[in-house]
């Protein structure tokens, strides 16, 4: 495996420096896999992990995570399916999944009418789509491996009673 891609996999937030020095590369070195990596289209960018819940008009947004039901295209299988719910703007993610349903679809929304809507409106008309179940995301503890602090103090074991 390209040596700086195991790094970006592992290491987490790591400047270029660092990951030089890790694996023992250059600067340089380090650009020019980065550069690669881009060219081949396995290194997408950077993306930051924040916690929104401490800003107000970012925490204003809504996520849900909708699971989706669809019969697959003949030729094109599910790919065209996800290929077509990935391309709105109100998608972050989208996974064919193994399980009870096809498509797990990761939505954010200025409002709960605006994801609601997305889904009724534009999402659940697709033809081919046979259902849709929407989860409402309420709160975050941890983000892309990063617990998010609370402002509730210490987190504490539960007493167990005798």
């Amino acid at each position: 495996m390209n040596p700086v891609l195991k790094l970006l996999l592992e290491g987490g937030g790591l400047t270029t420096a660092q990951i030089a020095q890790v694996a023992g590369l250059t600067e340089v070195e380090v650009n020019q896999h980065l550069e690669q990596l881009k060219k081949d289209k396995i290194f997408l960018g950077w993306r930051p992990v924040l916690d929104l819940s401490r800003e107000a008009a970012a925490a204003a947004a809504v996520r849900a995570v909708i699971e989706v039901k669809v019969t697959p295209e003949r030729g094109g299988g599910f790919n065209r399916f996800a290929e077509r719910i990935a391309r709105f703007d109100e998608v972050e993610s989208c996974y064919l999944m193994s399980g009870g349903y096809d498509l797990l679809v990761f939505v954010k929304g200025a409002s709960l009418q605006k994801v609601a809507s997305f889904v009724s409106e534009k999402l659940s008309t697709i033809e081919g789509v046979l259902s849709t179940s929407t989860h409402f995301m309420l709160r975050s503890y941890k983000e892309q491996g990063f617990l998010l602090e609370s402002d509730e103090g210490p987190v504490t074991r539960l007493n167990v009673a005798p």
